[in-house]
């Protein structure tokens, strides 16, 4: 076995399934508010054209896939973050991939080099477990930015040194962030991008979140969008990654895009071909008419911004909701064992809730996901309202 294996922790999930074991839920309707998996119904087009496109399952797809879901995803990209016209070309710079889930961790595999000094690898502290995941088994060591209400639930990358830069070779990045929902700034991003380049470090921005913002005038800020506007429209060191999983509620689909840097999407391109992961021409068709579709997207949004205004209005005067930029997650800081919380919110009111310190390593004695739970408003907006009075009549 890889003994990089048992470096590995439990996932979150495991931890949670393990922590309520022995808990008997309280005796009403069952709300999961723990896992970010959404719950609304992918639009009717969408499973039509699945359909349509069924034959398409008899033969091998290409790695870097059809031509025209490229174009389309190059054109959702220049659109949705103002880049350049031919800045970010079908041919060079966008990947379609299998789910972010797989690219965020692949791509560590494929770029991350050994034999370098630099050993570091970043990520925001709570973080998605891929990224640590994605560092150990690359041989890497990750190194664990803590994100705290003082900097807005975002790391503060501005009290790293370039001592610090020079000991790092790649950046995750968590733009909406997860659980927090608080995208990076444009300025910040500039800011890391500059950085980036002076020190030849890879940012590798999440962006998975970003097409469920709550003000409809200001969506999140990209990466790619930072880099065209201070000029690098050849997205040096740059590389974002989306999804349909969030955005379209097609998380079975499996289906995302990396874009970015020329060169580096040519060596990753060069990986997936050995690694076999190309995408099924049916879920190509798909998500050629989701990308090109933003009706149903922005009725999405819709739905979480009506479940987050309810939810807020029922429990705002008895725990902290702060309704977040972005994301479908609630982060409230409840002020103590936030295990205890999640045993006795299912004990006493049937509602799965993630703890926070399943989602964070302990640094220098800090955990900055401890006293938090994440609340997941996938559910639907009758079972978030019941849940909501439910937890109002426990709290």
């Amino acid at each position: 076995m890889n003994p990089l294996m048992t470096r590995l922790m439990p996932y979150p999930f495991e931890r949670l399934r393990q922590l309520t074991a022995n808990v008997t839920p309280a005796d009403l309707p069952e709300v999961s508010w723990s896992i970010g998996e959404p719950k609304h119904p992918a639009p009717a087009f969408l499973t039509d054209t699945l359909n349509q496109n069924i034959s398409g399952f008899s033969q091998y797809p290409t790695t870097n896939g059809m031509a025209a879901l490229r174009e389309t995803i190059s054109r959702w990209c220049q659109r949705r973050f103002s880049l350049p016209p031919g800045s970010l070309t079908a041919e060079r710079h966008v990947l379609p991939v299998t789910g972010t889930r797989e690219a965020l961790f692949s791509i560590v595999q494929a770029l991350f080099d050994a034999t370098s000094p630099k050993r570091e690898v970043w990520m925001p502290n709570p973080f998605y477990q891929i990224y640590e995941g994605a560092t150990f088994l690359a041989g890497g060591q990750p190194r664990y930015l803590p994100c705290l209400a003082e900097t807005n639930y975002q790391p503060n990358f501005d009290a790293l040194t370039d001592a610090d830069w020079d000991n790092c070779q790649m950046v995750f990045l968590c733009t909406p962030g997860n659980p927090s929902g608080q995208p990076l700034p444009l300025s910040q991003l500039k800011s890391l991008i500059r950085k980036a380049i002076d020190h030849n470090v890879l940012l590798i921005s999440d962006e998975c979140y970003s097409e469920l913002y709550r003000d409809e005038a200001h969506p999140p800020p990209g990466l790619l969008q930072a880099a065209a506007s201070i000029g690098h429209d050849d997205y040096r060191n740059c590389l974002a990654f989306h999804s349909l999983s969030k955005r379209s509620n097609l998380p079975g689909l499996r289906s995302g895009f990396v874009a970015g840097n020329a060169s580096v999407i040519a060596e990753f391109l060069r990986y997936r071909t050995y690694h076999g992961c190309a995408m099924p021409l049916p879920h190509q068709h798909v998500s050629i008419a989701a990308w090109q579709d933003e009706a149903h997207v922005a009725a999405n949004r819709a739905l979480y911004n009506q479940k987050y205004r309810a939810v807020q209005e029922i429990l705002s005067d008895k725990m902290p909701v702060h309704v977040p930029q972005a994301s479908f997650y609630l982060w409230p800081n409840l002020g103590r064992d936030d295990t205890k919380v999640a045993c006795e919110w299912l004990q006493e009111s049937n509602i799965r809730v993630l703890p926070g310190q399943y989602l964070c390593r302990e640094v220098d004695g800090v955990t900055p996901g401890y006293g938090h739970v994440r609340i997941a408003l996938v559910a639907e907006l009758d079972a978030c309202i019941d849940a909501a009075e439910r937890l109002r009549k426990l709290l």
